[in-house]
């Protein structure tokens, strides 16, 4: 099974458009790596691919990765999109794969109501090309051929902007199985908190994508760009005492990597004393183009 980083950003990409933070001038001074918006895509057999989230930035992240490139007769890779939430920066890529002959979505009941009478990026998508809907029913397996998934809750407290009316299925993470090997992987761009349930969801898998948003819970106070903390925006820190650093450095995952790293998070500067940190406790910071296979 290969899992292939599309975009190791968190929403609005790294440099944003609108922040001349000490990390956004960085990379616009050529002294760190620009990052598209997070999205990952996998595969059992490296000839068919599934797109975890769809970023606003997915016709670049295609054009990137020849593994997605069209054949003849506008025939693609892509197979599916699976969504871990309605977010827009999750969603918006959707609308730009309107041109295709139609679209295999895999999203909770909760998600696609938001996607519906929410946001309305369905109800527009489906205006233009016809979209098969697959509710993810958190604790189920389902084979996709050659890998299989299984969802699990993600709790959260995060503000609902469109009042789906439950919390259940709002957030999803994704646990994934080489059908052949029996090698897993877990996909959680966003988590407020490890709770047991959660950490039980990392049990015996071999390679980890988390949540990296934040280094400290507070970041964008202290730069003066914000009054939410990390935690109200639904992630969980990685700094400090009870941050997602100390308690994931410990558990036994050959590869454990942050992804959906917000553009003023200092992880983002290679030489920073944070990045140093994270890597001297074994763990890695994504990059767009990663590619790892599980087996």
């Amino acid at each position: 099974m290969w899992l292939r980083v599309l975009g190791s950003a968190a929403g609005g990409g790294y440099p944003q458009w609108n922040c001349s933070c000490p990390t956004c001038r960085a990379v616009r001074g050529g002294r760190a790596r620009a990052r598209t918006q997070s999205s990952i895509a996998v595969s059992p057999d490296r000839e068919r691919w599934f797109l975890f989230n769809a970023s606003p930035d997915i016709r670049a992240q295609f054009e990137a990765f020849p593994g997605l490139h069209p054949g003849a007769d506008r025939v693609t890779p892509l197979q599916a999109v699976l969504l871990t939430d309605g977010e827009l920066d999750h969603t918006l890529g959707l609308l730009l794969l309107r041109e295709g002959r139609g679209i295999r979505l895999h999203a909770t009941e909760t998600t696609y109501a938001t996607l519906t009478s929410g946001t309305g990026v369905l109800t527009t998508l489906e205006r233009y090309c016809p979209v098969e809907w697959t509710p993810v029913v958190p604790g189920q397996d389902v084979s996709l051929g050659g890998i299989s998934y299984r969802a699990f809750d993600v709790p959260t407290a995060k503000h609902d902007r469109f009042g789906t009316g439950t919390d259940e299925g709002r957030v999803v993470g994704y646990r994934l199985t080489d059908e052949a090997t029996g090698a897993a992987a877990v996909y959680l761009p966003g988590v407020q908190e490890l709770t047991p349930a959660v950490l039980d969801e990392l049990e015996g898998i071999d390679c980890l994508f988390i949540d990296g948003t934040c280094w400290h819970d507070d970041e964008l106070i202290r730069l003066g760009l914000a009054e939410k903390t990390a935690h109200d925006m639904g992630h969980l820190a990685l700094g400090g005492p009870g941050g997602s650093l100390e308690q994931l450095s410990r558990l036994p995952i050959e590869r454990r990597i942050y992804i959906h790293i917000n553009n003023t998070n200092p992880i983002l500067l290679e030489d920073s004393p944070e990045r140093r940190e994270v890597e001297r406790r074994g763990m890695e910071v994504a990059r767009d183009g990663l590619e790892v296979e599980v087996q």
